[in-house]
């Protein structure tokens, strides 16, 4: 029983949660919710738990940054990022490139695109205001496998990395296959840099036998250094 002077009204502390959108991954049964969290957005699928969030970003800022600084200043760069997400590594690669620079996102839900161009890309700096930016919406297989793409970079934070759990479809991107053709859409002394949740030792023995020089770091998602280890393959093509 309450005391009589206790307030009754929702826990202050709590932030208030707000079902902002819904969205389904083209190709499967699976949901994504929008919600907004007090002074965050977050992206989740029900049952599974949050995916991305406006607040927790470190190691998508790391996957632009650390690439872009192994390739060193290069004019007019082109690169490829493969899933939107909250537009942190998309931001970063377009605060290290110059103002040449063209930098490819392929985001295969649309909704997603949709919601970034809102409030939810706020956070990240709206980078898809950015004239530089170019958007496809669709599959970043399909931009992968284009003749004579030209890439300087490729940025993969698809699914959950090489270990993908939402989307089959995926699995071509971290097979020998689509391992090739990112190889073949590099320029020479191109990087492959690729995110994923967890550690997977099968996946950089695949990336030598393509031919890529591997090498490879765990980050932190926060910047503080606290919390989750991700991980990171960078993946130098050598002509």
């Amino acid at each position: 029983m309450l005391p009589t002077d206790a307030p009754c009204t929702p826990d202050a502390r709590m932030p208030r949660s707000t079902l902002l959108g819904t969205a389904r991954i083209p190709d499967t049964d699976v949901e994504l919710k929008l919600h907004e969290h007090g002074d965050r957005f977050a992206i989740s699928i029900p049952g599974r738990g949050e995916l991305m969030n406006t607040r927790v970003h470190g190691s998508e800022i790391a996957l632009a940054e650390r690439t872009l600084a192994r390739l060193g200043p290069r004019a007019a760069m082109r690169i490829l990022i493969g899933g939107l997400g909250m537009g942190f590594t998309l931001a970063a690669a377009l605060k290290a490139v110059d103002g040449e620079a063209e930098v490819v996102v392929a985001e295969l839900v649309p909704e997603v695109v949709e919601w970034m161009r809102g409030p939810v890309g706020e956070p990240a700096g709206h980078p898809l205001n950015d004239p530089r930016t170019m958007v496809h919406v669709g599959d970043v297989a399909d931009v992968v496998r284009e003749p004579g793409a030209g890439f300087d970079a490729i940025l993969m934070d698809v699914d959950n990395g090489p270990e993908g759990l939402i989307r089959t479809e995926n699995d071509w991107l971290y097979g020998e296959a689509g391992l090739r053709a990112a190889y073949r859409a590099l320029r020479p002394g191109g990087i492959l840099a690729v995110w994923s949740a967890s550690p997977n030792p099968r996946f950089t023995g695949r990336l030598g036998r393509v031919g890529y020089r591997v090498d490879a770091e765990t980050v932190r998602p926060h910047r503080q250094g606290r919390g989750a280890r991700h991980h990171l393959w960078y993946a130098c093509r050598h002509n």
